[in-house]
């Protein structure tokens, strides 16, 4: 079991994922292009959403990246992880708009596996992780994503305690 780093993951997630929502924060609407260009998909539904921003994947990829080398990683994985971390999300709300979910509204589970799961597979060989450790690193994400959303909306971070 490669507990060190999952907790070093956990950290990189929780920041790459963290990041855009303290930029929404301190940038408001400056400086959020869409990511998807506002183009619709085959469906006629927004391809991401409004909410997913050239912005917050900037600002996920560089605290990211610039903080891995502080708790004992390399640059190298903490770009992976906010990559991935982002791969997700945006997977995540491509699939909420076939579902027809509101842009910003709950999924339980798709909204906290995908940002855990993609970047735990991206780093598996470099960092030897088990299929129990991947496990174990997005079920950790799972419950702490949930906690920390509702502690962020406490801290006038998050516009929805998740």
């Amino acid at each position: 079991m490669q507990f060190l780093h999952i907790l070093q993951l956990l950290v990189l997630m929780a920041l790459a994922n963290g990041a855009p929502i303290v930029a929404k924060k301190i940038y408001g609407p400056r400086f959020s292009f869409p990511v998807d260009a506002d183009i619709g998909f085959l469906d006629r539904r927004p391809l991401f959403g409004s909410s997913k921003t050239i912005r917050g994947i900037f600002v996920s990829v560089l605290i990211t990246t610039a903080c891995a080398p502080l708790i004992g990683l390399d640059l190298t994985i903490g770009a992976i992880v906010a990559g991935a971390a982002m791969a997700g999300d945006l997977f995540s709300s491509f699939l909420k708009r076939r579902l027809n979910y509101p842009p910003s509204s709950r999924a339980l589970g798709l909204d906290q596996i995908p940002e855990s799961l993609f970047p735990m597979l991206a780093c598996r060989d470099a960092l030897s992780l088990t299929i129990a450790d991947i496990a174990l690193g997005v079920g950790i994400f799972f419950i702490g994503a949930l906690v920390l959303s509702r502690l962020l909306f406490r801290a006038n971070l998050r516009d929805k305690p998740y």
